[in-house]
């Protein structure tokens, strides 16, 4: 049994049992606890560190798939960030007023080093930065990323069915199906968590304003008015380590906002940022000619700066020169790269390329794989084993295996059931209600539209898990969606039982004879009993609902009556007399007394004329006479089935032939069956009679 649908990230976890915990504690610590600088200095340098790999990571992913972490490295990056700021200020507001290196030589090193150490200038650079972040960058990144995941979801039932038309034409198989369709669901997972990880990146840069604005005011109080700072000295020295402070957490959120907007905007390709980057953009020589041949004519221009334009035009018509000589070597290279996809192509085409026929298969809507999926706690599958048992052990061979696949070619709620590539079965499910099916025999009504059973053809409503003890009290029979799959594939299989059997199922079923009874199979199997001869008598047993457990008995019949007949009808006859103790147990369990249909002496007779008019084996009738005896057999069905019995017709054997075949198409669910069939210890009770 196959199922596509198969999600697995383990590998995902580990070494994230002790991570998660570790990173909590760090950003608690630095949030409640006073840090001293030394402290501080590690964890901003590590911020910058961390930045500038989840950068670099970005720019270098092929796809931005294969970075899919990143919204939340994101969130836990703009976390650790804020937990500094706090951690910053208030080291800042405690010490400030011991000098410029209170707060640790980072912050130290970009008040004085980076600034000059002129405030008005750190305020300046600072407010720059908040601009191309909070301005440019997030909110552009915000906006793709909007986009993106709304695009990505409208696109989704798309990819879905081309998945599904790929497979279906046999283009790729059930394994890569189902790795294509969990890649397009943690696309849209992606870029989802994305589109609400942007908005972490916009409220961080605007963050970096408010706490800007509070520690210079904060530091301006404390300074004037708890340390008896002069009011000069006190704005100039903690609005130093603020641009600092600020100067430190904006690089690395500049690093990640441009992380975002790389990861968002890119094309899905086989190659990294940067060697598509200089590929689309430096691999034109027509462009670059054209651009180098402008900045030369500028360079040579009095008054410009001729070496700088002089250089980078050369160097530009020279990078022109060396494609275009590379275009001229292509085409060679092109035609053998060609032939060579061809030789390929041709070499491996086998029989692999044609699409095999399942024997049986169950398609299902996107709203029934729930049902289906073991990760979703999904129950079918469970139950078609099931299924699959008893009617393996009904009949006496093993049922082949159910392909499971979801399509979406199907309507959302309806399921398939396929024989051989020809569908048998379909019916209109709604997932999460219960079936409640009138059994004739209700006191009452249920609100709903009313609908058929899809196995017995039942009047049904559809209703909530609410009401299934009100309708149980009413006299419905209530079912859930995997029982009416469950019971309808049952029903399938034993009606159909006989399309599903072969020469591989009798090979098996001769094997297992060898291994009680050799002798038995190496005389008769092909020697008295061509392959194909014992292959035909078993499946007309199957089509009759005969089941072929007692194997053995069959084979010994068949040799015994080999001799004198070929004809595979004949030889089912006489196999169905040696079963016949078994066929009236099935049918009747052990009661000793059987109930039949005989038919009246003057039918009899008319029967056994159309008889003798056609070939012995088949029952010519006249339409009107065909009419009236279905009619009167489906009476019959009708009343054995009120009273739980079986509905048997008995017919002499020279009748069974012809008559068996007419009743399995105009009366199906009555049992022909001969006198010789009848075992001798079984009493006989005529419950109708079929007159002309």
């Amino acid at each position: 049994m196959e199922f596509p649908l198969r999600f697995n990230n383990g590998s995902a976890t580990v070494g994230m049992g002790w991570g998660a915990p570790a990173l909590l504690l760090v950003i608690l610590s630095m949030v409640v606890l006073p840090l001293p600088p030394l402290l501080l200095d590690l964890f901003f340098t590590f911020n910058i560190f961390l930045a500038l790999v989840v950068m670099l990571v970005a720019v270098y992913s092929p796809r931005p798939l294969d970075f899919a972490a990143f919204p939340t490295v994101l969130l836990i990056a703009t976390l650790l960030r804020l937990a500094l700021n706090i951690a910053s200020t208030r080291v800042v507001l405690l010490r400030g007023h011991d000098g410029s290196d209170s707060a640790g030589q980072v912050i130290e090193a970009f008040g004085e080093f980076v600034i000059g150490g002129n405030y008005a200038v750190g305020l300046v650079v600072f407010a720059i930065l908040v601009i191309i972040n909070f301005i440019v960058v997030t909110k552009g990144a915000t906006r793709v990323s909007e986009v993106s995941a709304r695009f990505t979801l409208d696109a989704m039932p798309g990819k879905q069915m081309a998945i599904d038309a790929d497979l279906n034409a046999g283009l790729i198989d059930s394994d890569t199906a189902r790795e294509r369709r969990a890649e397009t669901m943690r696309e849209a997972d992606f870029y989802g968590a994305m589109d609400g990880a942007s908005k972490f990146v916009r409220g961080d840069a605007i963050a970096a304003i408010l706490v800007l604005f509070i520690n210079i005011v904060g530091g301006l109080l404390v300074g004037v008015f708890q340390h008896d700072m002069d009011a000069g000295d006190a704005a100039r020295t903690y609005t130093i380590l603020t641009v600092g402070d600020g100067l430190v957490a904006q690089v690395p959120a500049l690093l990640l906002s441009t992380a975002a907007g790389v990861i968002v905007t890119r094309v899905t390709s086989a190659q990294d940022m940067g060697t598509e980057v200089l590929r689309q953009l430096f691999d034109d020589p027509r462009a670059l000619a054209m651009t180098s041949g402008i900045i030369g004519c500028l360079g040579l221009i009095p008054g410009m700066p001729n070496l700088a334009f002089l250089a980078i035009g050369g160097f530009g018509g020279w990078w022109a020169w060396r494609l275009s000589q590379r275009r001229k070597e292509a085409p060679v290279a092109e035609e053998e790269v060609q032939v060579s996809e061809a030789e390929t192509e041709s070499r491996d085409l086998d029989w692999e390329d044609v699409p095999s026929v399942e024997p049986i298969e169950l398609e299902v809507g996107y709203r029934l794989i729930p049902l289906v999926d073991k990760n979703q706690d999904g129950e079918m599958l469970a139950r078609i084993r099931g299924v699959r048992k008893k009617v393996s052990q009904e009949f006496g061979f093993l049922v082949p295996a159910v392909h499971v696949r979801d399509n979406l070619s199907v309507d959302p709620g309806e399921y398939r059931i396929a024989l051989r590539g020809v569908v048998r079965g379909r019916a209109e499910l709604q997932p999460g209600r219960e079936l409640a099916i009138d059994p004739g025999q209700t006191t009452g009504k249920l609100p709903g539209a009313t609908v058929k059973d899809p196995v017995f053809d039942m009047d049904s409503i559809w209703i909530d898990g609410a009401d299934r003890q009100t309708a149980k009290g009413m006299g419905y029979t209530v079912v859930d969606p995997a029982t009416i799959v469950a019971t309808h594939l049952n029903k399938l299989l034993m009606e159909h039982a006989h399309e599903l059997f072969g020469h591989a199922q009798t090979q098996e079923l001769l094997d297992r004879l060898a291994q009680t009874a050799p002798r038995l199979v190496e005389d008769v199997v092909p020697k008295l009993v061509p392959m194909h001869v014992l292959v035909r008598v078993l499946q007309n047993l199957l089509r009759d609902g005969v089941p072929i457990r007692d194997f053995r008995t069959i084979v010994e019949t068949l040799a015994e009556h080999a001799h004198s007949t070929a004809d595979t009808g004949v030889l089912t006859a006489r196999v169905r007399a040696a079963l016949g103790g078994l066929i009236t147990q099935e049918l009747c369990g052990q009661s000793n007394e059987i109930g039949i249909i005989t038919l009246d002496p003057d039918l009899e007779q008319l029967l056994r004329q159309a008889t003798a008019a056609g070939d012995g084996s088949e029952t010519v009738l006249e339409p009107n006479l065909a009419q009236r005896l279905q009619t009167a057999l489906l009476d019959c069905k009708r009343q054995r089935d009120a009273l739980g019995e079986p509905a048997i017709l008995l017919v002499p054997a020279v009748l069974w032939p012809g008559l068996s075949d007419f009743v399995r198409r105009a009366a199906r669910g009555i049992h022909v069956m001969s006198f010789e069939e009848m075992p001798d210890d079984k009493a006989l009770r005529v419950v109708a009679s079929l007159g002309a």
